[in-house]
């Protein structure tokens, strides 16, 4: 073995890189693939056979029991092993309008039966929850009792209570949701399965009646909801919002009627909204509305469905800074509402960006923002904006898409995904056992949750991958449901669209079951020219800048290349004049070494770190290495 302690100094040349993936653009269509995934992962009750996430078992199976119905299915909603039916049912309604609007082009990257695959996991289970016109379960296990044990779902020993709302305690919210999400999936089985989607579309208006007859916030009924999924915008958006997904299913003129006798006594011609999701629901029901006005049927209520697109046109203004309210963004340019979970905003809204700037291009028309008049595609490109954040082009070179890219987290805030696969290990993992061995443990998780979004970063851009840190590193269904939609639309190009025609939802080609793909693994090529002599050459570029607050930050790359016949077995890189945060190496008292992920660099290949300040690039400088 070799040792040598020699110092290659090094001026810096330009300015650093941030995000390995973003010179060559995105591979949309790869994290489709992983973003459909994901759900797999969710999944409780029994695993089908072609299920493609491995590592998970069958689990719930018990669930409904003890209240005489059978509530086996359905998906976890986020890091926990509850199964909460408002977020629930707001998923399926955004994945079903992802293939609405997308299905095609989901088709073409052989995707759509995988997506409706995981609309039908939802629905499947709703059926059994919706067993009376006028019952409905929305909630089966305690958020508290849950939150006090870190289980694998296939452990789990916490209390699995069934919640249900009736005409004595109703839900109109929980309802009027799940009836929405049954008249969009209705549409999306309506040529591949008629009768399935017939039983849909049945559910949908019974449920729809439930909520208009019987009305009241389903959390003032099922109160344990009250601390995870409270209700605060109250059920009208949901009446709404159900109405216009059952005249999309049914061109029923009652549910037309509806939106427009309700649509200022609900809010829906009054609310300006600048957030959409999982509870406020009015940014979407005005987007729906003003489809249904630009496709010619709104007939008397022009009028009134004006009002609702008014309503829409601010919010996607305010989405693009060009209205008198604007949504709050950090400075690398992501949409911010709230630090718990903040990547559900984005994907909502970048979706309704998405499908709007289809409408408006369908139509021939343009937005109107308090600004002036800005052209559809610029309502696209601000969905790709937030989707590149999401994917790695942001102040800290990190894919908030588990498995996608080199540098994602490793530290999810997920139960299943933290403990050793029941598969690999069965042994019993206890309710207080799993915090003390799984939870606190700070190795990356034993099982790869491909495909998850997690909460992502603060207001300034900031993220801790730390298991415990639920606020950011926890994922949810909700964050990857609305993204379907936008990455089958990145991923098919910029050709023709006329989103206004009347919705055909391709029947999907039978798919072989394939193991999913590996997350890439880091990035180690060639390496390009080096500015310094010796067998270690360091080379720095700029990639990036741009303004915040009144001060212009730099992202730098900077590239280290073994360029001897040998394999570099460790290495320490001295770096002054560092006035930001680095990524990509590992700090070692005063000094910074290899990443976690790699412990040797072999003759010819490259490495890659990047870091962010506000001047002049950091002096990089070879303090020793060691050749072998």
């Amino acid at each position: 073995m070799e040792k040598i302690g020699r110092l290659v100094s090094l001026a810096p040349l330009l300015v650093l890189l941030c995000f390995p993936l973003a010179l060559a653009g995105h591979d949309y269509g790869q994290a489709l693939s992983k973003s459909i995934l994901f759900f797999e992962a969710q999944r409780s009750g029994y695993l089908p056979h072609n299920q493609r996430v491995s590592w998970r078992a069958n689990s719930g199976l018990n669930d409904g029991k003890a209240s005489g119905v059978d509530l086996v299915g359905g998906y976890y909603d986020a890091g926990d092993n509850v199964k909460f039916g408002l977020p629930m049912a707001f998923t399926v309604t955004m994945m079903s309008w992802s293939i609405i609007e997308y299905g095609k082009q989901m088709a073409t990257s052989g995707e759509l039966s995988h997506a409706m695959d995981a609309v039908k996991w939802g629905t499947d289970y709703f059926i059994k929850a919706h067993p009376q016109p006028y019952v409905l379960y929305g909630e089966v296990g305690d958020g508290n009792s849950d939150h006090y044990c870190w289980q694998r779902p296939e452990d789990m020993t916490t209390d699995r209570h069934a919640y249900k709302i009736d005409p004595s305690n109703p839900g109109s919210d929980l309802a009027g949701e799940t009836a929405a999400a049954m008249a969009a999936a209705s549409i999306v089985f309506r040529r591949s399965n008629p009768a399935y989607s017939a039983e849909l579309l049945r559910h949908a208006h019974q449920l729809f009646d439930f909520a208009d007859k019987y009305r009241g916030k389903y959390d003032s009924s099922i109160t344990v909801a009250q601390k995870y999924y409270r209700s605060i915008s109250g059920y009208n958006d949901e009446l709404l919002w159900a109405a216009a997904w059952l005249f999309q299913a049914t061109n029923n003129q009652y549910y037309l009627s509806y939106l427009a006798r309700n649509g200022d006594s609900m809010g829906g011609t009054g609310w300006g909204m600048t957030e959409f999701g999982w509870d406020v629901k009015y940014a979407g029901v005005q987007t729906l509305v003003a489809k249904f006005l630009m496709q010619g049927k709104a007939g008397g209520y022009a009028s009134v469905f004006e009002r609702y697109q008014q309503k829409s046109e601010s919010f996607m203004c305010s989405c693009l800074g060009k209205a008198s309210r604007n949504v709050q963004k950090t400075p690398g340019g992501l949409i911010f509402r709230q630090r718990w979970n903040n990547m559900q905003f984005v994907t909502s809204a970048s979706f309704l960006a998405t499908v709007y700037s289809d409408y408006l291009s369908s139509s021939g028309k343009s937005l109107k923002c308090s600004s002036g008049t800005v052209p559809p595609s610029q309502l696209l490109s601000f969905a790709k904006s937030q989707v590149d954040y999401i994917l790695g082009d942001n102040p800290r070179a990190t894919s908030y898409m588990v498995g996608y890219g080199n540098n994602y987290p490793r530290q999810v805030h997920h139960r299943g995904s933290s403990i050793v696969s029941y598969k690999k290990d069965s042994s019993f993992v206890s309710c207080r056992g799993g915090y003390a061995t799984w939870f606190s443990s700070k190795a990356g998780d034993p099982n790869l949750l491909t495909g998850a979004i997690v909460g992502g970063p603060d207001a300034y851009d900031n993220f801790a991958d730390e298991r415990d840190n639920y606020e950011q590193t926890e994922p949810a269904t909700y964050n990857n449901a609305p993204l379907l939609g936008i990455l089958a639309r990145l991923n098919s190009g910029n050709g023709g669209y006329n989103q206004l025609l009347p919705v055909v939802v391709p029947v999907a080609a039978p798919k072989p079951v394939t193991q999913p793909k590996q997350a890439p693994k880091p990035k180690i090529s060639p390496a390009t020219p080096a500015s310094s002599s010796g067998p270690i050459a360091i080379e720095q570029k700029m990639t990036t800048s741009w303004i915040a607050n009144g001060k212009t930050y730099y992202r730098y790359s900077s590239v280290v290349t073994n360029k001897s016949s040998k394999t570099l077995k460790s290495f320490n890189l001295s770096i002054s004049k560092l006035y930001g945060p680095i990524w990509g190496l590992t700090k070692y008292g005063d000094s910074y070494t290899f990443p976690s992920w790699l412990n040797s660099l072999p003759a010819g290949k490259s490495l890659e770190f990047v870091y962010i300040h506000s001047t002049t690039p950091a002096e990089v400088s070879v303090s020793s290495y060691t050749l072998a």
